[in-house]
């Protein structure tokens, strides 16, 4: 694979990896009942939002045309879970549950695309360690609304 096309296929993997985030607090915000967990919501989006920009900037840069956003299919598999998980459930415990799943799998997927792309890219790699750490700090801050009822 050519360098354009890896570094292409880096920013994307981690761009797509923050816009899944931003998209699982787009769609489930507006279920939250618990103002806390509205506000935490809120603020973990802005900060995927930056992280985003980043990535954009990055890419003009680089003069990387058009970095993907999820496909169609992806994010209409994404709605149609949050929707059917919260439709009979919208307790701050089972969101902050859901929301908990979400951020690990985004670590998970921050650990294989920093494997499938060494050496590719100083800067990604600096964005996607700053990623990892938001996740990290998201778990630490959605544990405690698994308590709430």
């Amino acid at each position: 694979m050519e360098e354009k096309e890896k570094l292409t296929d880096y920013i994307n993997a981690v761009y797509q990896n923050t816009r899944t985030a931003i998209q699982s607090i787009d769609e489930i915000i507006e279920k939250v009942e618990d103002e806390s967990l509205k506000k935490e919501l809120s603020m973990e989006g802005d900060l995927y939002l930056t992280l985003c920009k980043e990535l954009e900037l990055l890419a003009k840069a680089e003069k990387i045309e058009g970095i993907k956003d999820n496909n169609w299919l992806e994010k209409a598999k994404l709605w149609g879970s949050i929707n059917m998980s919260t439709l009979m459930d919208k307790s701050t415990r089972h969101i902050a549950e859901l929301m908990l799943i979400g951020t690990f799998m985004g670590y998970i997927t921050c650990i294989k695309d920093q494997s499938d792309h060494k050496d590719v890219s100083k800067e990604i790699d600096e964005i996607l360690e700053k990623l990892k750490t938001l996740e990290k700090d998201n778990i630490e801050k959605l544990i405690p609304f698994l308590e709430e009822n």
